[in-house]
């Protein structure tokens, strides 16, 4: 193996040293680095990471606008008097708020908060723009950053002090219509990872001591990672009437009644990046289907000098036939690499599907097609490759999902008792499905040994505990259980 051969690859683990290969898998693929010095918990985003998210941003953008949401920007900086309308955003947000309280040589009259989250700053909005019921549902998006200044054990993508997300925001007339609405973003939040991301996800809602402060009721979706750890990939919070009461978001109804609306918030980040990449990569590098990859084929040509321009001839051709068919292409005929090393740097950057041509392709009319994720090869026609390459696209989402439907199935069990729950954790990771009364003290027992947390409840009706199924109680304590729990150790 050639110095540079030895470089380009993955060295660490996956299996054994999951944090440090997804470290190595982040900066060899070209994703991202570390922010500057004395910054710690921020990253650079590399053009390949950030193409991924907006191939994921357009996906989500358009299940939006689809469903009435428009987009607009608000401000960065929030006021203190604006957060402190809510005060149970003030409360939950207090450890994680980066402040400004000087700019320029002068000190600012009321500090500025580097917005955590926006609630604070669209709803005084919003409740300028509703008067009337006709101008229900209102509903806004925005695609921003945030900063989140607790976070101490960083991991590009997943945990990081700034991170960029999109969050909406709605209002309605009924509480019916605003859990419709809550409910409606969870299930696009479910697509962009069954349908983009091959990866499937639990959904359900957390427990309320775990809900976004002043919610009603925060759903979620949750995802397995091959290390056992859950990654709340997605929020929809049914906010209730508490944000419309202190930000007196009100409507005159048909008979000219004042009401206090209902609303809702919606979120999610380029965590989804990092599930992405912890999920389908592996111990060659990036892995990513053909739906977010950046380039969707390779085409290498394999020449000796005496056959170097009929290959060559032949490459373009087949690359030119993709690219008018609109599939994202890139011919390697770089002279000064050999096939070896182009076929280890593709696999490196995550290109779902390699073409491979040398003489005995042209003489035959052929192409060898090789899937990334386990380097199956399949010989096919020249012709129609376009339409070959499509159904080779479905045949590597098919792999990706499968393996990844696998590591969630058998990544959840069921318990009885706080030791059942511990070891099982303990040796397996996962989801832990358990009896539960309801209390928050009962997470604890788990929580201080184990760092686990409860991070889903199963929605009520899809709960047989919360439905009077069974005479079941707690995994804690003796009280009668009140919902099912499902326990994991988290990023």
């Amino acid at each position: 193996m050639s110095d540079d051969d030895q470089e380009l690859g993955i060295t660490e683990s996956k299996t054994h040293n999951t944090g440090e290969w997804y470290a190595e898998v982040v900066q060899k693929a070209g994703l991202a680095d570390y922010g500057p010095e004395g910054m710690s918990g921020f990253i650079v985003t590399r053009p390949r990471a950030y193409a991924v998210w907006e191939r994921l941003q357009g996906f989500l953008d358009a299940k939006f606008k689809e469903t009435g949401v428009q987009n607009a920007y608000f401000p960065l900086f929030i006021p203190e008097s604006y957060l402190e309308r809510e005060k149970d955003i003030v409360e939950g947000f207090d450890p994680e708020v980066a402040w400004v309280d000087e700019a320029g040589n002068k000190e600012l009259e009321e500090r500025l908060a580097v917005r955590p989250t926006s609630e604070s700053i669209i709803t005084p909005y919003i409740s300028q723009w509703v008067r009337s019921h006709r101008d229900l549902p209102l509903r806004v998006n925005q695609w921003c950053s945030v900063v989140r200044w607790e976070a101490t054990e960083t991991k590009p993508f997943f945990r990081t002090k700034e991170f960029l997300w999109q969050e909406g925001h709605t209002a309605h007339a009924t509480r019916e219509d605003a859990w419709e609405e809550t409910m409606t973003r969870l299930d696009q939040y479910e697509s962009v990872y069954e349908d983009l991301l091959a990866l499937p996800v639990l959904k359900g809602q957390k427990p309320d001591h775990d809900k976004f402060p002043g919610a009603d009721t925060t759903t979620t979706v949750e995802a397995l990672m091959p290390d056992g750890k859950s990654v709340q990939a997605g929020t929809s919070h049914h906010l209730g009437q508490s944000f419309a009461e202190a930000f007196d978001i009100t409507y005159s109804d048909e008979d000219e009644e004042e009401r206090t609306a209902h609303t809702t918030s919606w979120g999610l980040s380029w965590r989804a990046l990092g599930a992405l990449i912890m999920t389908h990569s592996d111990e060659q590098g990036l892995v990513l289907p053909h739906t977010v990859a950046p380039t969707q084929v390779v085409v290498v040509p394999i020449w000796q000098e005496d056959t170097k321009d009929d290959v060559l001839e032949y490459a373009e051709g087949v690359a030119d036939d993709l690219d008018d068919a609109g599939i994202r292409v890139e011919l390697d005929d770089r002279d000064e690499r050999n096939p070896g090393f182009k076929f280890n740097e593709h696999e490196l950057n995550g290109i779902p599907l390699r073409i491979e041509i040398g003489p005995h392709e042209v003489d035959d009319e052929e192409l060898t097609l090789v899937h990334r994720p386990d380097g199956e090869s399949v010989e096919v026609d020249r012709d129609g490759v376009a339409d070959t390459v499509r159904d080779q696209f479905d045949e590597v989402y098919a792999k990706l999902y499968a393996a990844a439907e696998e590591t969630l199935d058998e990544g959840v069990r069921e318990a009885d008792d706080r030791a059942d729950i511990l070891g099982t954790l303990g040796q397996h990771g996962g989801y832990v499905k358990a009896p539960w009364c309801g209390d928050e003290a009962c997470e604890e027992p788990i929580k201080e040994p184990l760092a686990a947390e409860i991070v889903m409840v199963p929605f009520e009706d899809d709960d047989p505990i919360a439905n009077g199924d069974g005479d079941e109680t707690c995994a804690m304590c003796d009280d009668d259980a009140e919902r099912t729990a499902y326990f994991a150790k988290t990023y």
